[in-house]
């Protein structure tokens, strides 16, 4: 099976291919040229399947990534599937951990992972319930380190490791240790309801 990973809920957008066990990646414009990249990716090459990154983050990046997966479906009948975008970083932090991510407004989204493993949904905290968000013993890291870095080493200290970045590759490594976690039909993580016309909602 041939499969191509896309992440791009960062601003650092990369795709993988998987081919007989070997995992070949490639970091791809941040415009528009990451779909014409991605041929040069696969050079011939059909996937079989693609998993997606479905953030949260980028709202640009992540709707994209999926309208480009579901159209190659529906001209190829290949098989779309998705994951949280910070199921990304399991394989590149070892032991349990929180990946926390800046979900504006004063408030973090957090995963938490145990054993390899995603533990439970990604959840939204304020700064008020950010330290009880994350169990003691977990260390933490972010996929935005210049924008709440420092706010999170004086919230964590010691338990704070710093910054780490989503990749396809990671992605790659996540799935073909927990394929049961891909998800079918993947839709956007969002953590806030959308704005609505009338004024009301989040973001």
């Amino acid at each position: 099976m041939t499969s191509l990973f896309i992440e791009r809920s960062t601003e650092r957008t990369t795709a993988a291919v998987e081919d007989g066990g070997a995992v070949e990646e490639a970091v791809l414009e941040a415009g528009g040229g990451w779909v014409d990249a991605l041929g040069a990716l696969l050079r011939g090459r059909k996937p079989d399947r693609i998993v997606v990154g479905t953030g949260p983050g980028s709202f640009a990046g992540v709707r994209g990534a999926l309208a480009f997966a579901m159209g190659w479906e529906l001209g190829s009948q290949c098989e779309v599937t998705g994951l949280p975008s910070p199921c990304a970083c399991a394989c590149a932090t070892k032991g349990d951990f929180a990946v926390v991510g800046d979900a504006r407004r004063g408030k973090f989204w957090v995963a938490l992972f145990s054993g390899g493993r995603a533990a439970g949904d990604v959840s939204l905290a304020d700064s008020e319930t950010l330290f009880s968000s994350v169990p003691e013993g977990f260390r933490v890291v972010t996929v935005d380190e210049s924008r709440i870095g420092e706010a999170l080493a004086g919230v964590f200290k010691e338990r704070y490791a710093g910054g780490e970045v989503p990749s396809a590759s990671g992605l790659a490594r996540y799935a073909s240790a927990n394929p049961g976690e891909l998800r079918v039909h993947p839709l956007p993580t969002y953590m806030s309801p959308a704005v609505r016309n009338d004024g009301e909602g989040g973001r």
